[in-house]
């Protein structure tokens, strides 16, 4: 489905981004793992996709930062010569009621989740241009739709996901190139592993069918997105959320 396409996955070492990055390599994807901290989690990911006859690399970028972005980007057409698929999965929360959010706190959920989207989705704007091709995908989330108590940064980065998305799927149509959000409700990873199995009941009461997500049910979606089966579908946001937002 995917033979011979470049995908990079930002913040790829772990989580539904280590899920999307074995997916598009088991459909046949050449793929960057970008990983901001953990370079020993990120080789984990590059080496279970070559032990499963799959091609990788791992490379280390803050997409907070647009230097590093640039670079890393430089570094991903030197290697490969072009880029396929984008996928800004990276993100970061710092919760807190707004009363008690810091200002920093704020500033560092926007830079990650909503300028680390635009500094990545800029970088491959020219190149994708030039391919006259391309997918771009980026993770939004179902609070950014619906909002939730505490989390004011991460609602409003992920608001601006989808509205970049959106955009930037206008700006580009015309050459071929889609541009799309996946919206996941709540997954199962490590971040929700901490919850108390009352907190985790009390989420599961929310939501239409009764049972949270998995990894690959986002990164099945992603797949997708990022195929020729979704050659028509551009500037959409697809929920995989259990029926939440509905």
């Amino acid at each position: 489905m995917l033979n011979r396409k470049i995908a990079l996955v930002t913040g790829a070492s772990r989580g539904i981004g280590r899920e999307i990055a074995l997916t598009l390599a088991g459909y046949g994807a050449t793929v960057v793992v970008n990983y901001n901290g953990s370079k020993e989690k990120a080789q984990e990911v590059v080496q279970e996709i070559k032990d499963n006859g799959g091609n990788a690399i791992a490379l280390q970028a803050s997409v907070s930062k647009s230097e590093e972005v640039e670079a890393m980007i430089k570094e991903v057409m030197e290697q490969f010569g072009r880029i396929d698929i984008l996928v800004n999965n990276a993100g970061i929360t710092k919760d807190n009621l707004v009363m008690k959010m810091s200002n920093e706190d704020f500033d560092a959920v926007i830079d990650t989740n909503l300028k680390g989207t635009f500094y990545c989705m800029k970088q491959v704007y020219r190149i994708m241009l030039k391919q006259k091709s391309g997918r771009i995908i980026n993770i939004s989330s179902v609070t950014g739709v619906m909002g939730n108590a505490g989390q004011v940064n991460y609602a409003a980065s992920k608001a601006g996901v989808i509205g970049m998305t959106k955009s930037l799927a206008r700006e580009l149509a015309s050459r071929g190139i889609t541009v799309n959000a996946v919206a996941p409700g709540f997954i199962e990873t490590e971040m929700t592993e901490v919850l108390s199995d009352k907190v985790k009941e009390a989420v599961e009461g929310q939501i239409p069918l009764k049972r949270m997500g998995q990894v690959k049910d986002v990164a099945e979606a992603v797949a997708f997105l990022a195929s020729d089966k979704a050659s028509y579908i551009t500037g959409q946001v697809l929920h995989v959320d259990g029926g939440m937002a509905m």
